[in-house]
């Protein structure tokens, strides 16, 4: 019952266009609906990370990962077929037609799907979502909901609380954009074995010049990692909660209204409002409404087709 209330007001804030914190197979994530502008600059403000670093996106399904990009390639479905869900991100010519700005991404995406039950189940509801390691750029990474809602306080509406997360291992990256797969940082996937599934694999330690540099990386250890890779959470089961806002009282932990967010799980209803949507977005809200329901057509059509591996 807390599990899917939790999961039912993220849900909802997403929809608004405000942020989440979420568990994942790496670290907690904070993300934002991917196809909101405003809300994926609200995500960048919140870790102090500039245009120049856009986000990546976990996806709930290979068909959202497909309906994504350009073209996976052979390659890229052979990794997707043995490593989704997984710890491996791919980056990939964006699909042209998508009414997104996930920042200057030169054309390309970082996309992943998480090996972590809550996540799959909320992108599942929410369709593709921007997502970054949650915390403030050049910090540690978030390892517990606590440990993100000291960096990221109330720049988020809904946390949602998993218990600690598994490994600080991130995610192997791959860049598809070139005729070849070039790796772009070793991770829980060793280049070993994701040379065994491409059969060809360049590295930094190749003759051929890099390619751009991953769209996703930003300096900080695990960055890149709870959007282009994230972390595994604790046991799905009843200690998934939601943590809010603390303006209607004093908060579990005794603050004051406006002093941040309760730290116990799921106590009170998430409090806010509609976000009003900024007027410069307007014009492209509905064909960005429209990409969203197509996308979440074909999560829906692809099931948990992938979740047991």
């Amino acid at each position: 019952m807390e599990r899917t209330r939790g999961i039912a007001e993220a849900v909802s804030a997403v929809r608004r266009g405000e942020l989440v914190v979420l568990p994942t197979d790496t670290v907690y994530g904070v993300g934002a609906d991917a196809f909101t502008p405003h809300a994926v600059s609200a995500l960048l403000d919140a870790k102090g990370r500039g245009r120049d670093m856009p986000a990546p996106v976990l996806v709930g399904s290979v068909r959202a990962a497909q309906a994504l990009v350009e073209d996976l390639g052979t390659y890229g479905q052979d990794l997707v077929d043995e490593f989704w869900p997984g710890a491996l991100t791919l980056v990939c010519r964006a699909n042209s037609t998508l009414a997104w700005d996930l920042g200057d991404s030169k054309g390309t995406v970082a996309v992943r799907m998480p090996l972590h039950q809550l996540a799959l189940q909320l992108l599942k509801e929410t369709g593709p979502l921007a997502v970054s390691s949650a915390n403030r750029s050049g910090a540690p990474p978030a390892r517990t909901a606590e440990d993100a809602e000291a960096q990221l306080g109330e720049s988020v509406e809904v946390y949602l609380d998993d218990g600690a997360s598994g490994d600080a291992v991130p995610s192997s990256i791959v860049d598809l954009t070139g005729a070849v797969p070039r790796l772009l940082r070793a991770g829980a996937i060793s280049e070993e074995r994701l040379r065994e599934v491409c059969g060809v694999l360049l590295s930094d330690e190749d003759d051929e010049p890099a390619d751009e540099a991953d769209p996703t990386a930003d300096g900080d250890p695990a960055d890149s990692d709870a959007g282009a890779d994230v972390r595994e959470g604790a046991d799905d089961g009843e200690r998934t909660g939601v943590r809010e806002r603390a303006d209607d009282g004093a908060g579990a932990n005794g603050r004051e209204p406006g002093e941040g967010r309760a730290v116990t799980d799921a106590e009170r209803p998430v409090n806010g409002g509609e976000q009003a949507e900024k007027p410069d977005e307007a014009e492209n809200a509905e064909k960005a409404e429209d990409t969203r329901a197509a996308v979440r057509r074909s999560a829906a059509e692809d099931g948990a087709e992938r979740t047991d591996r």
